[in-house]
């Protein structure tokens, strides 16, 4: 179909199957961008080359294109769950398991090294102390959280930025748009081509996800948009986020709402 960037995390439990599908495809290794993510419950700096190893036995690879930093939070190692609780936090500095994730690039079981769900803040005060800046901070970002300000930073920073959930997803009305549904009918397109053109004339890159074959296909193709197109799009002022930890768990408030809370390690 064309897919060439597969995005994986064992908490999504998609490596082995991935692993076992990539063994399948008549495609050259070099033509295939693979990306796995550290949970929260492998930030020690001496658990993170065990966890890479791992990801690497699911995968059936003996390198990784991009390894990300899922959360800027640890939590304990015997919670292999995503549901915990606050009692399960840890205070692992940020630092020390990126400097174990910068030595696994010296041998060569990751090509490069990144971050997932970071704000801005955090990225500024951890940054300077980097041997390897983060090549990618993965966000959420969509017409309804456009993270304008830290999308500018980590581009300023050679960062790259890619979009989970770039068409919103649950509850989020991305796709019902007023104005997102007019663009689309005036370039005969999916509501979906119109939110991931805007993302992709931003210079951020988009992994939608789908179960659905035309929509697998649909994604694929992109709008031409005018420069006003893009702008009205951007200046769109209904804010929903999908996945806020804090909801969940108060002590987690600083991840996306810097303004409320502060990092505590970094």
């Amino acid at each position: 179909m064309g897919y060439r960037h597969i995005d994986c995390a064992k908490i999504y439990n998609n490596q082995r199957e991935i692993g076992k599908a990539l063994r399948q495809v008549d495609v050259p290794r070099n033509e295939l961008f693979i990306v796995s993510k550290i949970f929260q419950n492998k930030h020690r700096p001496e658990l993170v080359p065990g966890a890479v190893d791992e990801i690497l036995e699911e995968l059936e690879l003996e390198q990784l294109d991009l390894l990300l930093m899922h959360w800027p939070y640890a939590i304990k190692p015997e919670q292999e769950s995503a549901d915990f609780t606050a009692d399960e936090l840890e205070d692992v500095p940020i630092m020390d398991t990126w400097h174990a994730m910068e030595k696994l690039v010296d041998q060569g079981k990751v090509r490069s090294i990144g971050v997932s769900n970071f704000n801005q803040q955090v990225l500024e005060k951890m940054v300077p102390q980097c041997r390897i800046v983060p090549a990618m901070n993965q966000i959420e970002v969509h017409p309804y959280n456009p993270e304008h300000e830290l999308v500018k930073y980590c581009q300023s920073q050679n960062i790259a930025v890619t979009a989970f959930c770039p068409l919103g997803g649950g509850k989020i009305s991305v796709m019902n748009d007023n104005l997102i549904k007019r663009i689309a009918d005036a370039h005969s397109c999916t509501p979906a081509q119109v939110a991931l053109s805007w993302l992709l004339a931003r210079g951020i890159i988009v992994i939608p996800k789908s179960n659905n074959e035309v929509r697998l296909k649909q994604n694929l193709r992109t709008a031409a948009l005018t420069f006003d197109e893009i702008r009205m799009i951007s200046a769109i002022k209904s804010r929903e986020r999908k996945v806020d930890p804090s909801r969940d768990i108060e002590e987690l408030t600083w991840v996306f709402h810097p303004d409320k809370a502060q990092c505590p390690l970094i």
